[in-house]
């Protein structure tokens, strides 16, 4: 049976910003990919970047330093 394990969920107000963030984290090897947004969240460009709560303060550092517009962090229960 499959489990739900916590990730850090990034959600984004544009699937640009969405795209933006991807490039970024790939470019500075930032383990992660482009999911649909969790309903529980938002319903807002419907992409987000999903990564392990270990990565949570370097996307804090590429949303500063990539000049990303992230609408929010969250800490979601998610099936792998």
């Amino acid at each position: 049976m499959r489990e739900k394990k916590e990730k850090l969920v990034v959600s984004f107000l544009t699937t640009t910003q969405a795209m933006a963030a991807e490039k970024y984290c790939q470019s500075n090897q930032i383990p992660g990919r482009l999911i649909p947004l969790p309903s529980e969240i938002s319903a807002e460009c419907g992409i987000a970047w999903c990564t392990g709560l270990e990565e949570e303060e370097r996307i804090r550092q590429v949303i500063q330093d990539g000049g990303i517009q992230a609408k929010g962090i969250h800490r979601v229960y998610l099936y792998e």
